[in-house]
């Protein structure tokens, strides 16, 4: 197995998840340009190297319950999705929280991850209650 390729959050409004993806969260936009133009059914941002996460509107649950096969498979919320940082890139997260009015989570020392433990981490909401985890290693 090389890692995840991508993960779904199902999102009410797309543009308004993508802008808070992208300038409270800072993930630089995939197809989002594409998706402005109507060219694609939806957007996502990089969240490493080789993950993306795929910001899918709520509405299309009911289309991939019926590819999957069972209603109300799809369209639920994930318990959280961690995002790892460096140290820089973790404070300027929690000034850009800050100034978006976004509420934070206490921090948490020593958080054991992917990586091993991460010195802090804490945790916040998107716009659409999907709960994210920012940690930085060293």
């Amino acid at each position: 197995m090389n890692g995840i390729d991508h993960v779904v959050l199902w999102v009410e409004d797309q543009l308004r998840a993508l802008a808070f993806y992208e300038t409270v969260v800072g993930l630089e936009g995939v197809r989002a340009a594409e998706f402005r133009a109507e060219q694609v059914p939806f957007p996502s941002v990089r969240a490493g190297p080789n993950s993306i996460i795929d910001l899918m509107p709520r509405s299309a649950a009911p289309l991939f319950d019926s590819m999957f096969g069972g209603e109300g498979a799809c369209g639920n919320r994930v318990s959280h999705l961690c995002l790892a940082m460096d140290r820089a890139a973790y404070g300027a997260l929690q000034r850009r929280l800050t100034d978006a009015a976004v509420q934070m989570s206490p921090t948490i020392a020593n958080s054991y991850g992917a990586r091993g433990s991460a010195p802090e981490a804490f945790y916040f909401l998107d716009l659409d209650g999907n709960v994210l985890e920012a940690r930085y290693y060293p």
